[in-house]
């Protein structure tokens, strides 16, 4: 099952709203085949496995693994289930019951009723961290919420500035911004609040590693941030603006403020299928996310850096659950 967390992990970034899921076929204690999801709409890690395999008559005498329930449904491709059932293999280990409401049981009632064994629950915490997007998008109706910032080593997330006073206000080494960079890929979207986008005017954008583009969401209650020539609407990703109407905006915008705020925006990032959520700044945005407990994790980058003055990070009242070491900077991570 290791394995198959190994093989599902190479689809990160490419599957959603697909799971990340990985297939291992064993032929007397042998692997004899295994795949992965690579990307949404192709062929899911079942059926990489088993067309993998090199000698097909083996399989009636194997066992297959996969990290999540064969679907039964058709989607995009037709049910792994039936492949599995029509491939004559006896036995099949599961780390997770599929909580989409398509697959939740049928998959694993289908193949017992054809008379395959089927073991259930085996490495079931760690398939769960894994697919932890997709388990909390399915059992809380809303995407999983990451969030992030970067503080000084005197505790501060920003300088006292003022819009337009000079960019951004580094405060980790460029190695450690290019990881951020890779994290956006790995979620479908990322939100920062107004003052974010008038204060640094960032992209939004993973461009300093390869991978997919983030959706960039605007949270812009009082119609501050209805400027053309802010980057965060260039062309380089889409971008999704939430706030008072904006009559001549060149991106998708949903009329939203008030105290319902941030459930609007989940809820409409839930009806779009959007699993992850990355949330960088800024403070306010920040805390407003903690103080109603949309958070599912939190990761705060610390820096060597150190200003005179100026804005407090977010506090979390809780110890991180790991921390380590990156370059001259600290990642701390915390969950609710």
């Amino acid at each position: 099952m290791h394995r198959c967390f190994q093989l599902a992990a190479c689809g990160t970034g490419n599957t959603a709203p697909n799971p990340l899921v990985g297939s291992v076929i064993v032929h007397n204690e042998r692997i004899i085949g295994e795949g992965y999801h690579r990307c949404y709409g192709e062929p899911h890690a079942e059926v990489n496995a088993i067309a993998s395999v090199e000698e097909p008559d083996l399989l009636t005498s194997s066992t297959l693994y996969v990290n999540l329930e064969p679907c039964v449904h058709f989607g995009k491709t037709p049910p792994c289930a039936d492949l599995i059932i029509k491939s004559g293999i006896p036995k099949v280990v599961i780390a997770n019951r599929d909580p989409f409401p398509a697959v939740d049981g049928k998959g694993i009632e289908k193949m017992q009723a054809a008379g395959i064994e089927v073991i259930q629950g085996v490495e079931e915490r760690a398939g769960r961290q894994l697919n932890r997007h997709f388990f909390t998008f399915h059992e809380q109706q809303r995407p999983y919420i990451l969030l992030k910032w970067a503080q000084t080593a005197n505790g501060l997330i920003d300088r006292a500035r003022t819009p337009g006073d000079g960019g951004p206000a580094w405060i980790t080494q460029p190695a450690t911004r290019k990881l951020v960079h890779l994290w956006r890929t790995q979620h479908q979207a990322i939100l920062v609040g107004s003052k974010t986008v008038l204060t640094d005017n960032p992209e939004l954008t993973a461009r300093d590693v390869q991978g997919p583009q983030p959706l960039r969401i605007v949270l812009d209650p009082q119609g501050e941030a209805q400027r053309h020539d802010l980057r965060v609407y260039n062309d380089a990703a889409p971008t999704l603006y939430f706030g008072q109407k904006w009559p001549d905006a060149k991106v998708e915008c949903v009329e939203a403020r008030g105290e319902h705020l941030l459930k609007t925006v989940l809820n409409q990032l839930y009806r779009r299928n959007i699993l992850s959520l990355m949330v960088e700044g800024g403070k306010y945005t920040l805390e407003r996310f903690i103080e109603g407990g949309f958070w599912d994790e939190a990761r705060v980058l610390s820096g060597q850096t150190m200003f005179a003055s100026g804005a407090s990070a977010p506090k979390i009242n809780a110890e991180p659950s790991d921390s380590y070491t990156y370059g001259a900077d600290r990642v701390s991570i915390f969950s609710p």
